[in-house]
């Protein structure tokens, strides 16, 4: 009798101890299948989404195969626990950690899950019009006195070829791989019979303003050929470019003219057609929009621009 109870209470413990293994592990495995959603941020605005179980910072970024450089800050810190807003922020800056931080309070889950876009590549090929310029010819010196148009002018076709990355049907970067010129503008030739130096004020052009520039004949002459081979396109185009000069000219402490000589930066430097544009060969518009900038007026805060790419466009250049 005794023996089949002992035998009894052996088996009761047996059972209730498997009984016990059983729920621990069920316990286990249930804790390491609780997955969750972590939004890890790069300080230029780009993030990631990463589904993981894990809870240090460092599985999880390992999970999401993000890989850390040695110059950049990880919060929460790499050997920590994600917060609760299961977050991680990466970037140079610690003042960018902060203002990230409070973008991310009480973000949901959908609105998580709704951020979590593949970002798609894609080639992009478009043309765009290349202006036409117009070009002056002076026969104030001939018996003819007729000004006319001896040549229409026509604008040309450039094929530029993008690759750019989309996110929600959204552009969020954009590289040109190729421009290729497709067919070259033609020049407007314009007869003006008129002296030249009466219709554009070549003579007489001298500034000297408040801003501390000072140009004689000769230069004011060469910076508003500079400008107009640049974009002669319209009054706002050629203040778009004379304004660029005059940033940087703020901005470095020199002046518009020596911004414009600066080597590879404006056409000065990287062809000669502005050459044909000396003597007043430009439209009345070009000078104004020179002696307006000079006199402080601008129309962008800009230090650079290109004839195509992503910006803002004004005339035919785009800046940005």
């Amino acid at each position: 009798m005794k023996k089949i109870l002992s035998k009894t209470i052996i088996r009761k413990i047996l059972f209730l101890s498997i009984m016990l293994i059983c729920l621990v592990c069920v316990g286990v495995f249930a804790g390491q299948s609780d997955f969750n959603y972590v939004r890890v941020i790069y300080e230029d605005g780009h993030e990631t989404v990463v589904l993981t179980n894990k809870t240090n910072v460092e599985d999880i970024l390992n999970d999401g195969h993000v890989l850390i450089s040695k110059d950049v800050n990880v919060f929460p810190s790499i050997k920590d626990s994600v917060d609760d807003n299961l977050t991680i922020i990466i970037t140079k800056n610690l003042e960018d950690r902060m203002i990230v931080s409070e973008d991310v309070q009480n973000i949901t889950t959908e609105e998580i899950l709704g951020n979590y876009v593949t970002i798609v590549e894609k080639i992009i090929v478009e043309q765009v019009e290349i202006p036409y310029e117009t070009i002056t010819k002076d026969i104030s010196t001939s018996d003819d006195n007729e000004d006319k148009v001896l040549q229409q002018g026509e604008n040309g076709i450039k094929e530029i070829t993008y690759r750019v990355k989309m996110q929600n049907d959204t552009i969020i970067e954009q590289e040109v791989i190729s421009e290729e010129i497709i067919k070259e503008p033609v020049d407007k030739i314009i007869q003006i019979a008129n002296k030249i130096s009466s219709r554009s004020g070549v003579r007489g052009i001298a500034f000297s303003g408040s801003s501390g520039w000072s140009y004689d004949d000769e230069e004011m002459d060469l910076i508003c050929a500079i400008t107009a081979q640049e974009d002669s396109t319209s009054y706002e185009g050629a203040l778009a470019v004379i304004t660029t000069a005059c940033n940087r000219a703020e901005q470095r402490g020199t002046d518009p003219l020596t911004e414009y000589k600066r080597k590879g930066q404006f056409c000065y430097t990287i062809d000669r057609y502005w050459v044909r544009r000396l003597n007043g060969n430009y439209a009345n518009f070009v000078l104004e929009a020179v002696q307006d900038a000079l006199n402080g007026a601008r129309n962008h805060d800009y230090l650079n621009f290109r004839a195509s790419g992503a910006g803002e466009r004004i005339g035919s250049n785009v800046y940005r």
